[in-house]
């Protein structure tokens, strides 16, 4: 049996993400802030909510940077959930600015300082909260099964600008279109919540349990 590993650095929940991906398939999941264990773990994903200077300081506190980047170069799958796919960037410009693993190009942005208001005139509500359309623009074995425009539980203030396009796996409008999934090689990160997701969410896991980059 397979092992994934939960990277637990006390921001996430992670209790609702190990009990989805056990609903989803049959791999030993084991939730832990070990690096060791994260080493020793056939796939890894990386969680996240809250304000990502506490995600980033906690994650360099226990030295789980150098944990994902090794899983990352390993070639092992490794899956980001909301805050665990913003810290993948570059840089964030939450809390005055934050320094991130740089394992993907691009940058973290807030809704409120840069996305226009709804076209009706309103205010734009942040954070961005409740059930919304996902657009598949990059053909991925982690859409198996999940029909174009599904829609899937989001609850965050910031998204990620990719550098590059060629990154985007998928988007999602509030107004305007913005990056709610990226992919490269061994690396799929989404915006949004899979383990509050319900059918989809857990369709996402099983296809990650199973994924072979």
């Amino acid at each position: 049996m397979s092992t994934v590993a939960v990277i637990d650095y006390g921001m996430g929940n992670l209790h609702s993400v190990a009990k989805a991906l056990e609903h989803a398939g049959t791999a030993r999941v084991v939730v832990s802030g070990r690096a060791a264990d994260i080493a020793a773990a056939d796939r890894v994903v990386l969680p996240g909510v809250g304000a990502i200077r506490d995600c980033m300081g906690e994650i360099t506190r226990l030295g789980l940077d150098q944990a994902v980047r090794e899983a990352v170069d390993s070639g092992r799958p490794l899956l980001g959930v909301c805050v665990g796919m913003q810290v993948l960037m570059d840089h964030s410009e939450e809390n005055e600015g934050v320094d991130c693993l740089g394992i993907l190009p691009g940058r973290v942005l807030s809704f409120a300082r840069h996305m226009p208001p709804p076209e009706d005139g309103g205010r734009l509500k942040v954070p961005h909260m409740g059930w919304n359309q996902v657009h598949q623009v990059m053909p991925h074995p982690l859409w198996e099964n999940i029909s174009q425009d599904t829609r899937f539980y989001f609850v965050h203030s910031y998204y990620v600008e990719p550098a590059s396009p060629d990154l985007i796996a998928a988007t999602t409008c509030y107004p305007l279109p913005f990056t709610s999934a990226v992919a490269r090689d061994n690396v799929f990160a989404v915006q949004f919540h899979p383990e509050k997701s319900q059918h989809a969410g857990l369709q996402l896991y099983a296809n990650f349990l199973r994924w072979s980059p």
